[in-house]
């Protein structure tokens, strides 16, 4: 096998590991990993707001209110207009989801970290600029990469759409 079969089989073990993390996770609490991340953040964070949930996790508020929505809608959340100001809308666990992400595996990313930061700092800056390397030889420098790892359809700016799943 020669080095870039060796590296485009890690490659293809990584996105597997992230598929397979987010089929367990799904099966396991019925979430996705966006679901899981926000309401692990409602849960550390308390009474908060839409747009502190969406600064602390990256992703817009756009879609962290969609995202509630769907939870809302399943009873493991729900949001109440704040009464000092009624232009802020404060997220809360029910007991439900409290349940629900009791019992729900930690995000990928969460054990990656851990081992990450267990490792030199020699080696974690080989394994940061080697992965921004391989981003960029996958043309991929351009993608907007959410903290949130999951795997599923992803459109560019092109036009290219991934139809595997």
């Amino acid at each position: 096998m020669t080095n870039y079969d060796e590296v485009l089989v890690a490659l293809r073990r990584v996105i597997r590991a992230t598929d397979l993390h987010s089929k367990r996770l799904s099966k396991s609490a019925g979430l996705t990993a966006p679901q899981l991340l926000i309401m692990r953040t409602i849960r550390d964070l308390g009474q908060v707001t839409i747009g502190t949930i969406a600064d602390k996790i990256s992703l817009s508020q756009a879609t962290v209110t969609t995202i509630l929505d769907r939870l809302e809608l399943r009873k493991l959340v729900y949001r109440v207009r704040s009464t000092q100001d009624k232009r802020k809308v404060h997220a809360h666990l029910t007991d439900a989801g409290g349940e629900i992400l009791a019992r729900a595996p930690n995000p990928l990313q969460e054990d990656f970290i851990k081992k990450y930061q267990a490792l030199a700092e020699w080696e974690q800056t080989m394994i940061l600029a080697s992965l921004q390397r391989v981003a960029n030889m996958m043309d991929a420098d351009h993608i907007d990469a959410s903290p949130v790892l999951d795997v599923g359809a992803v459109t560019r700016e092109d036009g290219w759409k991934d139809t595997s799943k």
